[in-house]
């Protein structure tokens, strides 16, 4: 959930790091493009030719899987004339786990005909040769960078400059390493849009002080989370369940078996990680709630849900998935309520910065990763 702990009250980000377009601009070239960004899940791109459109802030990119069966990315645009290549994504894709579309061998491109491998080389140009000046070799797919962990798919927009996905995802898959979350499909998925800046929404998951006041029903199931504000929390880890209690639904009860693997411990607690940048993973005995957050606007953030659960629950004929999705439901809305309520606030001309109260101290992570991006200067 972060690494940087600190005493006493800090500083927040100036207030305009939350509401002024201009630092979301800066973001976008300085955190987003120069990040993995998760896009999706792997499993919704089983066979060659099947592709996710992914939007990071704004570029669009294709995941495809390749006839060796591996994924290439490239940006969503023509070297000839800078046509969208994919025109009609299947609407599906957006509140489902399944393709944008199917590429049958190849990439075409709707305007003029470009022929691309899947793997992004120019393979023809209706019409032309060399002694047009065409130079196939020249001329392929712009690429991104794309890397699979847990069975998530990260792009980079930048991939010469891409330092490994494990170091950016530092201590999460050790602390995880016992959930099968490459084997985990998903069954729901709900779709948010929240008036509230992205990092308004990762601080809000990075701390417990709101647990009381905002999620009485998870704080049933969680006494821990308002004892003293959620100040003594262990994620490393997990945070425990009331006694009787293994999962987050409305009874705290489930008939789902847990993960094969987890320890004793893991079986009774929760566990919360925060992949920046825009990857929130929350994770049970029995499923994993998956949140990949989509940056529109400086004040606006999408946030796709995901709802993960192991294929031989999933099996069965008594699966029903509703105990856990109606439950994460409702204290999610409640989550996005109190956000848009802070960054509403922040519109305020008195405000212009907020304080971490001590167990806010994960938070301070938060700040910590924007400033050392976006330089101290910036964010004064």
């Amino acid at each position: 959930m972060g690494e940087e702990r600190a005493a006493g009250m800090q500083r927040t980000l100036p207030a305009r790091a939350y509401r002024d377009p201009a630092v979301f601009a800066l973001e976008r070239e300085r955190i987003f493009a120069r990040e993995w960004f998760c896009v999706g899940r792997e499993e919704a791109i089983p066979r060659p030719g099947e592709f996710l459109l992914a939007d990071v802030v704004g570029e669009r990119v294709i995941v495809v899987r390749t006839r060796q069966g591996g994924l290439a990315a490239h940006h969503d645009v023509c070297r000839h004339r800078g046509s969208r290549l994919v025109l009609e994504p299947d609407p599906r894709a957006e509140t489902e786990p399944v393709p944008a579309g199917r590429f049958r061998g190849s990439i075409v491109c709707p305007y003029h005909a470009w022929t691309y491998a899947l793997t992004g080389e120019l393979r023809a140009a209706p019409y032309l040769t060399e002694e047009d000046g065409l130079r196939r070799e020249d001329l392929g797919l712009h690429p991104a960078g794309v890397a699979t962990w847990g069975g998530f798919v990260f792009v980079h927009l930048t991939p010469t400059e891409a330092r490994p996905l494990e170091e950016q995802l530092g201590p999460i898959p050790r602390r995880l390493r016992n959930y099968p979350l490459a084997d985990l499909r998903t069954a729901r998925r709900i779709v948010y849009e929240v008036r509230a800046n992205w990092k308004v929404l990762v601080e809000n998951y990075n701390e417990c002080y709101h647990c009381g006041p905002v999620h009485p029903e998870l704080c049933e199931i969680v006494p821990a989370f308002k004892e003293r504000g959620g100040r003594d929390l262990d994620w490393e880890r997990g945070v425990p369940h009331r006694e009787g209690a293994t999962t987050f639904t409305f009874t705290g009860t489930t008939t789902r078996a847990p993960f094969p693997g987890l320890t004793e411990e893991e079986r009774a607690r929760h566990k919360g990680e925060l992949a920046y940048p825009n990857l929130m993973l929350s994770c049970s005995a029995d499923h994993v709630a998956a949140f990949r957050l989509r940056p529109l606007a400086a004040d606006r953030t999408r946030i796709d849900c995901d709802f993960l659960f192991h294929p031989d629950e999933m099996g069965t004929a008594s699966f029903d998935p509703s105990d856990a999705v109606g439950f994460w439901d409702l204290v999610n809305r409640q989550d996005w309520r109190i956000c848009e309520a802070v960054q509403d606030g922040m519109r305020a001309r008195v405000f212009d910065v907020g304080f971490y109260a001590p167990m806010e101290d994960l938070a301070l992570d938060v700040r910590r990763y924007v400033g050392e991006r976006l330089g101290a200067d910036v964010l004064r």
